[in-house]
């Protein structure tokens, strides 16, 4: 064949293959919504219980033209109407299946995945239970289990059920009038910046209450603990001292490597001058570890 002819054959081949390359199909979920901005490496963004993806707003801002963020907006929270998660115990993990989905779905290698709160939560049970689709995961104030937060040390989720119960109850119940008082004061406690309560305090009084209740009540029963060794992605998190916490940074930092002990090699970094939203507080320290978390090798 005449190298004009190689050429034109090696075009027409190209050109065929690149007609034929499936577009893939739009995700769509009854348990979460996802929005994917940008280009680069994959970075999965998972906001706490009741937030908005809007929290992540400066965190996308920091990380755009380096990579391709992915904002997941859980069904029930902050306005987003609540579908399948309108029923049944779990709401997290039914969450973390639907993550996982999309990762699989959408073609994503191995993303990065950094989540808040509850959101950081969900992380640890997608990077328990499909270790294969993530590539490194950022906890974000979380510890695996909640409930020992709720009961004294070595207590199980059986033994917290009525607590959890009750917690949950509290939640769905909340009268209509008290709820703006209710979040103001909850949030108060998690970000210092006052300028910047009203974006969660808008979400919390948005959010479906029922979704909320159970989301809350299932964090407290259920142990993750056991689990966090099948992952194997690399692990940071970071933390803080709660507001009027009855423990010293020591205690709580050693609380906080028992309760990643099953975890070899996570990184445990406690935040200062910071309450629960550290992205919000100390924006500064908190783009720097993001920065070294998704840099590292």
């Amino acid at each position: 064949m005449h190298r004009r002819n190689l050429l034109i054959g090696i075009g027409g081949l190209t050109l065929a293959a690149c007609a034929t390359t499936p577009t893939r199909a739009p995700f769509i979920s009854d348990r979460i919504g996802v929005t994917a901005q940008g280009s680069g490496p994959d970075v999965i963004l998972i906001p706490g219980l009741t937030s908005h993806p809007e929290i992540w707003d400066d965190t996308a801002a920091h990380l755009a033209g380096r990579y391709r963020v992915h904002r997941v907006w859980v069904s029930g929270f902050a306005g987003r109407p609540a579908e399948a998660n309108a029923s049944g115990e779990q709401v997290g993990q039914p969450v973390a299946a639907e993550i996982a989905r999309y990762i699989a779905e959408q073609g994503l290698a191995r993303p990065a995945v950094i989540g808040h709160s509850m959101g950081g939560w969900i992380g640890m049970v997608l990077a328990a239970r499909h270790p294969d689709l993530v590539g490194r995961l950022m906890v974000v104030d979380m510890l695996p289990f909640m409930g020992a937060m709720f009961g004294p040390p070595g207590v199980t989720p059986d033994q917290l059920r009525p607590i959890a119960d009750q917690i949950r109850d509290g939640i769905r119940n909340t009268p209509l009038d008290g709820r703006e008082a209710q979040a103001a004061q909850t949030i108060a406690g998690m970000v210092r910046t006052e300028s910047l309560r009203a974006g969660p305090i808008r979400h919390t009084l948005e959010s479906d209450y029922d979704v909320a209740g159970r989301a809350f009540h299932e964090l407290v029963v259920t142990d993750l603990r056991p689990e966090l060794s099948n992952i194997t992605a690399p692990v940071t998190v970071l933390y803080v001292t709660p507001t009027g916490a009855p423990l010293t940074d020591a205690q709580l930092d050693a609380f906080y490597q028992l309760s990643y002990a099953n975890v070899p090699g996570a990184r445990l970094v406690r935040v200062p001058d910071a309450a629960h939203f550290i992205m919000f507080d100390n924006p500064t320290r908190f783009f720097a570890e993001v920065d070294a978390f998704l840099s590292a090798e």
